[in-house]
């Protein structure tokens, strides 16, 4: 299947690539906290600029399928939008109000806006673009156009 996407298919051994990335990442994160520690910036700064939320995309007979993470990231704050082929998702994860910077001993996870965006295939039907949040994980789904969808020919012998 191809979804126009533009994706290798995936190998087995590509799963297991995030693992020495976020390695990587903490360590970049440790060399710019050390590096701007002594200018005044923290962790806490570094964390509030921004974050790419982790996408799935995959497809079925019927439909394209896009399913991100987005975890504590209110239904209000996450807005979907299409404009010709291309499919952007932006949204905020808000720090909570209740606890204060100053009382966070340290700060992983990353807070503020982010945008993803998409080009969708020409094969899918814009106008059944749906999308739904459910359990911290926001699933945009579009159908295939009738003619892109696999068809199964009977094969006659004589």
């Amino acid at each position: 299947m191809s979804s126009g996407f533009g994706l290798a298919p995936m190998r087995s051994r590509d799963l297991f690539r995030s693992e020495p990335f976020r390695a990587l990442q903490h360590k970049l994160n440790r060399l710019f906290e050390d590096a701007f520690a002594p200018l005044g910036f923290s962790e806490e700064d570094l964390g509030m600029r921004g974050w790419t939320p982790f996408c799935d995309v995959y497809e079925t007979d019927s439909e394209l399928v896009l399913k991100l993470e987005l975890p504590e990231v209110n239904k209000e704050d996450i807005k979907v939008h299409v404009d010709g082929n291309v499919l952007t998702i932006r949204g905020e994860r808000k720090l909570e109000k209740e606890i204060k910077k100053e009382n966070y001993h340290r700060m992983e996870r990353s807070y503020g806006e982010f945008v993803r965006s998409f080009t969708l295939p020409p094969t899918v039907d814009l106008n059944t673009l749906t999308a739904e949040s459910k359990d911290g994980v926001l699933r945009v789904s579009v159908k295939k156009r009738e003619e892109a969808k696999a068809k199964a020919i009977e094969v006659k012998v004589k």
